[in-house]
């Protein structure tokens, strides 16, 4: 395709990767981000072999596994100690594979400086409020009414707070408090593990390190329990964790005001059209879901980098529109009910999804083929959209880091005493 006018709406990390992909192709990009200095939002995240296949394809894999932490694998324990989630990367069929826990700052960062080195425009404090086309182009409306010169094609990447797709109808009840804390060096902890505890499905706690000396620490909670959780403090917060958790007393004593705990909200939305005339919708603006899979950016990173192919691939914007909807559509829609199905044994107010995922889903994931299954789903991999893609899986010794020993679900039950 001829070099176009493109113009991104949002600097976050799909907004950043569509931008590279399709600046190295030789296209005129712009960002336009709503704050004044672009900043991520959020604490730690979990980089899929999925999306580490998008940064090895930015050239920005080995940068960005230096910055975080190798996860081996993810044990979740019920009060009783038993194990009700438990997926180990070792049964991906990607040698030497592991899940990479990061700071969406640290991956912001890398992305964000790749961009600003190769000189690709980005528009501060220009808050979007809707786009109009003219004639055969499309221009932005920002707040205050002012106008973008005209573009050939928007890619709305301003993730769930898009003011361009229709407002999700709904939060889902649970959201989370989140935090970054110091890793506990000599603790009680798996480095190499993503753990979390379960009360039934009410309550939930987790750890997951993020590599540079930090953990990512969060709090499952019910949005409409938030303003009960501030006036009771800090203190009695510290107990409820420490009951379900008792090793978090290594943890908790981190917490001095209740400020350093960023309270999330989250929602499942699937925009009906993602592609209209000159306008794309990619990462959450398209499909919004629960971070109970750990997905979310794994799929923006995905949608960028098939939006980019699409348009390579294509002799003019419609074509390549249509192409990259044939690129995620499937995937997009398998992660979306997977994610749907998958919320309720862990986060529900009633107690029959814990009942089910206690005594049926969790022994169950564990004969035959299932844990093959069971790590591709939570790893991005069902569906193989790399194979659709056309993208190499990561080379993860090239990256520096061979596995010599799975932080396997045995050694992590050897550390966690049951709590009753």
């Amino acid at each position: 395709m001829r070099s176009s006018q493109i113009a991104i709406v949002g600097c976050g990390m799909s907004g950043l990767a569509a931008a590279l992909l399709l600046h190295r192709q030789g296209h005129a990009v712009t960002l336009y981000e709503r704050f004044e200095e672009p900043r991520p939002l959020g604490s730690g995240l979990m980089i899929q072999p999925t999306g580490l296949a998008v940064m090895g394809a930015l050239g920005l894999a080995e940068e960005t596994v230096s910055k975080g932490a190798r996860i081996d694998a993810l044990l979740g324990l019920n009060t009783e100690g038993e194990p009700v989630l438990e997926a180990e990367y070792r049964h991906l069929s990607i040698p030497n594979a592991f899940g990479l826990g990061i700071h969406r700052a640290s991956l912001f960062g890398v992305l964000y400086e790749t961009a600003r080195a190769e000189g690709i425009v980005i528009q501060t404090g220009h808050e979007v409020e809707a786009s109009d086309l003219a004639g055969d182009k499309r221009r932005l409306v920002f707040s205050g009414g002012h106008q973008s010169r005209p573009y050939d094609l928007v890619i709305d990447a301003a993730g769930l707070g898009s003011r361009l797709v229709p407002k999700p109808a709904d939060n889902l009840p649970f959201g989370a408090l989140w935090a970054t804390i110091d890793w506990p060096a000599g603790g009680p902890f798996q480095s190499r593990l993503l753990e979390q505890r379960y009360s039934r499905a009410e309550q939930m706690v987790g750890l997951l390190p993020v590599g540079e000396g930090k953990a990512a620490f969060f709090w499952s909670l019910k949005a409409d329990d938030y303003h009960a959780w501030q006036r009771r403090g800090l203190e009695a917060w510290r107990d409820d964790v420490c009951s379900l958790w008792p090793e978090c007393v290594h943890l908790v004593g981190q917490f001095a005001d209740a400020g350093q705990l960023t309270f999330a909200r989250y929602a499942h939305r699937t925009t009906k059209e993602p592609v209209l005339e000159r306008i794309v919708h990619i990462g959450d603006a398209w499909h919004a879901a629960s971070p109970q899979l750990g997905q979310g950016a794994n799929m923006a990173l995905l949608d960028a980098y098939a939006l980019a192919l699409a348009i390579e691939r294509s002799s003019d914007i419609e074509t390549a529109l249509r192409q990259f909807l044939h690129l995620r559509t499937n995937h997009v829609r398998l992660y979306q009910w997977m994610t749907w199905w998958f919320t309720p044994p862990f986060q529900s107010s009633s107690l029959w999804p814990a009942i089910f995922r206690d005594h049926f889903m969790a022994p169950g994931s564990r004969i035959g083929p299932l844990p093959r299954v069971k790590a591709a789903t939570l790893s991005g991999l069902a569906g193989s959209p790399l194979e659709k893609l056309g993208l190499a899986a990561p080379d993860y010794e090239s990256l520096g880091v061979v596995t010599t020993a799975s932080a396997s679900s045995t050694s992590a039950r050897a550390s966690s005493e049951p709590q009753s």
